[in-house]
């Protein structure tokens, strides 16, 4: 196999964690951890923390629990005065922890829109981050308090692409009712999922990136990280789908990828990702090419697809023996069966022309 690709051959992934003061974020983050290091032994995962004042706390209780790396922005909200502050901490990040994964963790008073539009003017600028995606959390106990007093509350609740509702175990069935109905006055369709006391998968918060794909790619046979148990309850089903050819060069139709790609509601949707090989050089869901380059002939990528966003990157690893595809479908509850029998049906996946039917086999592992 080839050796990972350097350090300019990659963007490194940015997922922005964002929700009221007291809504549990930072315990969100800290049980990604065990998950990260029980199934991507090595990964490295690094946090930029902001806080309104000069108090850490919650950064010394991430560092306690041995991330990579982190930095702080404190004494004003990220999305205002810290603003031009962000690219010195990833950088600072990058050059010294050289991380897999950059969590972003914002104040309770931050907007995530300031906030998406200056990571994008960075990663544009620099080539060297994308976004992943936003999160929002909301404390259901509280949420009808402060998102009557708060427009900040209900900017983070709409301006993102999932809404993790946190301490909602103690609500009575009524009182989670009423909840329901006050999140469903802000009038928006983002996908919402119920946190189990704070844990969330990590399938579900973070994307496809390099190191994930590899070590998915390693593992033998079909076993995936989504057969593992849990003792956490999950409002999200997952899809495996692999297509295989005893051509050696056989390569994925990538017109038909993109139809499920373009068209996969982000409400039945949570995330696609995939690791496959094709001859044609795919696009990403901004028109651009991976990595800004227009690969020729068949090489093997990654494919990140998170609430109707979509990035590609190319991977320099190449295994004759390998699947032409390796997807999982991640969906909501309840809705894994309809997609499991139109991928079936053939309507998403389908070796390029001329190297024949090849064998599909979808299976739900969750």
């Amino acid at each position: 196999m080839a050796s990972d690709d350097g350090p300019g051959d990659r963007r490194i992934p940015l997922t922005v964690i964002t929700g009221f003061a007291g809504s549990g974020k930072t315990t969100l983050i800290l049980n990604l951890l065990p998950q990260l290091r029980t199934e991507n032994p090595g990964y490295k995962l690094a946090l930029i923390k902001n806080e309104i004042g000069d108090v850490n706390v919650d950064t010394q209780l991430a560092a306690a629990a041995e991330m990579t790396g982190s930095r702080e922005l404190l004494g004003d909200c990220i999305c205002c005065t810290n603003i031009g502050q962000i690219e010195d901490a990833l950088s600072q990040l990058d050059r010294e922890c050289q991380p897999d994964r950059i969590i972003i963790e914002t104040s309770g008073s931050a907007e995530p829109l300031k906030l998406v539009l200056e990571i994008n003017r960075i990663s544009k600028a620099t080539g060297r981050y994308e976004l992943d995606g936003i999160v929002s959390v909301i404390d259901a106990e509280n949420w009808g308090g402060y998102a009557n007093t708060s427009y900040t509350a209900k900017l983070q609740a709409k301006q993102t692409d999932l809404i993790v509702i946190n301490k909602w175990e103690s609500l009575s069935e009524r009182a989670f009712d009423l909840f329901l109905d006050k999140l469903g006055d802000l009038d928006v369709d983002t996908p919402q999922t119920k946190s189990d006391k704070g844990w969330i998968s990590k399938e579900l918060l973070f994307g496809f990136d390099s190191k994930m794909a590899r070590d998915w790619a390693l593992e033998t046979g079909h076993s995936h990280a989504h057969d593992h148990k849990h003792d956490h309850t999950s409002e999200m089903e997952c899809l495996s789908v692999t297509l295989t050819s005893s051509d050696p060069e056989a390569g994925i139709d990538t017109s038909k990828l993109d139809t499920l790609l373009k068209t996969a509601p982000k409400d039945e949707v949570y995330r696609i990702k995939a690791v496959l090989y094709s001859t044609n050089s795919p696009t990403s869901s901004d028109g651009a090419q991976v990595n800004g380059t227009q690969y020729s002939g068949r090489a093997r990528y990654i494919l990140n697809w998170s609430f109707g966003r979509w990035t590609w990157s190319h991977d320099t690893v190449a295994d004759s023996t390998a699947p032409v595809l390796r997807m999982s479908v991640f969906t909501t509850q309840y809705e894994s069966n309809k997609w499991m029998k139109r991928i079936e049906d053939g309507q998403y996946t389908a070796l390029s022309s001329g190297a024949g039917t090849g064998k599909l086999e979808v299976r739900r592992v969750q």
